[in-house]
């Protein structure tokens, strides 16, 4: 298969049928190389928002292990297509290459340079595809004194100030993150809100880019108002230094008597005032804000909250306008009333072929809950990453059914 060079036409899109609803993605084309976090979440997100997502996984016995991830994981690859390519084999670089033509987004999340040793970086794609967006996620960005490094979430966390800006251990040092954020917000979200950009940007006839997105860049940003107060000031920031970092008790959270916990954000001196009078505090109204008796807020508000359970609390305090709130773990806010009213959970059918030993025919999951995606509430049917959709993308990529069999029977393709 050759290569053309880039033409100010716009490439035609793969005539691929949209599963799931519609949305305002409706049409984007986004071939996926990445198996697991932030790149993974980014096109979970635009798949999400209506765009047809490929996921490009590695053939079985090429060199490159592709796991099996469990099946609820990444919303259960509902409504993606899944094909697997050896692209160090020059017969499945080229078939990638075809299906680029058609595509509109690349997302890779590869170590820098490896992308060009494939033969199918920026300048690769856009030779045959001169629309093409190419998305590259990687923890430190593509160039830099830590390019190289790998890394995980807590990795990411740790460089872009987000450990060093939350409540310390016990023991005095960086607490561990129950939750990925760096996977979700600093790179999944930064991605897919970099390929919205640049989609619209590039317009209908605009060229394509290549985004370098650095997910410890995303955690920066996220950590950012501490950091530009520091550069700004010079000032020492981080836990404790100001109202939202836990200096003060109005912004803390609390045990009740049954162990369960609250979460007080009663930054406004008319919500403390609320909250005061409702603990029955009302001594401490016109000391928020004074660094001098914070302990003993704190140890009144705790004795006070200690003489109910948390349900109480929370019917008490809630509708009063007190910035008071449960801490929800996973099972509470599976059972939660605000999330089941709007439809933020919904039912996951598992087809007959991707039943194993442990997997049910039917669970819940999060839904589609980021404001525009469609189908909120609705129930889906959960994805197989174990079946092949290779013939409908590379016939659709214009192949020809003998060129697919080859490439099948040399083992390229899958």
């Amino acid at each position: 298969m050759t290569t053309t060079p880039p033409s100010s036409a716009a490439a035609p899109s793969l005539p691929l049928a949209r599963r799931g609803p519609t949305g305002p993605l409706d049409g984007v084309v986004v071939l996926d190389l990445a198996t697991f976090g932030p790149a993974a979440r980014c096109t979970r997100l635009l798949a999400d928002y209506g765009a047809t997502v490929v996921k490009v996984g590695a053939v079985a016995g090429g060199g490159v292990a592709t796991p099996r991830t469990p099946y609820y994981l990444y919303s259960g690859s509902r409504h993606l297509r899944h094909l697997s390519i050896d692209l160090k084999a020059p017969a499945g670089r080229d078939a990638f290459l075809e299906l680029v033509r058609g595509a509109d987004v690349v997302v890779e999340s590869f170590r820098p340079g490896v992308v060009d040793r494939l033969g199918i970086g920026f300048e690769a794609l856009r030779a045959v595809n001169p629309r093409v967006i190419l998305c590259s996620t990687t923890g430190y960005g593509q160039d830099g004194p830590r390019a190289a490094w790998a890394g995980h979430d807590i990795n990411y966390l740790a460089v872009g100030g987000y450990l060093g800006a939350t409540e310390p251990a016990a023991d005095g040092g960086p607490p561990v993150s129950g939750a990925t954020v760096a996977d979700a917000a600093g790179g999944g979200m930064h991605a897919a809100l970099a390929v919205m950009a640049a989609l619209i940007g590039r317009g209908a006839d605009g060229p394509g880019v290549h985004l370098d997105v650095s997910i410890a860049e995303g955690v920066l940003w996220l950590t950012s108002l501490p950091v530009d107060e520091y550069l700004a000031t010079g000032a020492p920031v981080g836990f404790g230094h100001d109202v939202i970092s836990g200096g003060y008790a109005c912004y803390d959270t609390y045990r009740c008597a049954d162990d369960r916990w609250v979460a007080v954000g009663a930054i406004e001196p008319k919500f403390f005032a609320n909250l005061c009078r409702l603990l029955d505090c009302e001594q401490w109204t016109g000391s928020q804000l004074d660094d001098s008796v914070q302990g003993a807020i704190r140890a009144d508000f705790a004795a006070a909250f200690a003489t109910r359970d948390r349900a109480a609390w929370v019917d008490t305090l809630a509708p009063a306008d007190t910035c008071v709130s449960p801490v929800l773990d996973a099972a509470a806010l599976a059972v939660d009333a605000q999330f089941a009213s709007r439809g933020a959970i919904v039912e996951a059918a598992v087809p007959a072929g991707v039943r194993g030993e442990g997997v049910p025919d039917r669970f819940r999951q999060v839904g589609p809950v980021l404001a525009g995606m469609p189908g909120r509430g609705e129930p889906v049917e959960v994805g197989d990453p174990s079946r092949s959709d290779a013939d409908e993308l590379l016939e659709a990529a214009g192949l020809a059914a003998g060129e697919i069999a080859e490439l099948r029977s040399e083992g390229v393709v899958a």
